[in-house]
């Protein structure tokens, strides 16, 4: 059975998520940065660092993009999330690794540390706890929640 372009990135979306959960990592998907670049995964440790997990289905969507330099000055640590048949030679070293599928993930090269500044990492923090508010108060509307 052979998998499309979004059945990768959904199933490696969905494994890394689960791998950073159980890292205790709070996670966010799809979240829009200031710079207007959108982050495929953003996570809060319980330690307040940033992770950023840029998702990848294969070579031609990470050679088509040449704007992850875009997402570090955003948070503590970039990392790379991948299938296991992807070249992870093509990856720059210095960002943290990724092996995942629809079932979990495995951190296979951590990612250096970028201390972010106090006002970016406060910014960041408030727009990823926002985002995750504002997600869960529509989803329980959506399922038919009303307040007593």
């Amino acid at each position: 059975m052979s998998f499309t372009t979004p059945d990768i990135t959904r199933a490696v979306t969905q494994g890394a998520v689960r791998l950073l959960e159980q890292m205790s990592l709070a996670c966010v998907t799809e979240l829009v940065l200031a710079n207007g670049r959108r982050a495929d995964i953003m996570a809060l440790s319980e330690k307040g660092e940033i992770w950023i997990v840029e998702v990848k289905s294969g070579k031609p969507d990470f050679e088509s993009d040449g704007k992850w330099h875009e997402y570090r000055p955003y948070c503590d640590k970039f990392f790379f999330a991948v299938h296991e048949s992807f070249p992870t030679e093509l990856l720059p070293l210095d960002t943290g690794l990724i092996i995942a599928d629809q079932f979990g993930g495995a951190l296979i090269r951590p990612a250096p540390e970028h201390k972010l500044p106090a006002a970016r990492r406060k910014a960041v923090t408030l727009k990823l706890a926002r985002t995750a508010a504002q997600r869960f108060s529509a989803q329980q509307f959506a399922a038919g929640f009303t307040p007593e």
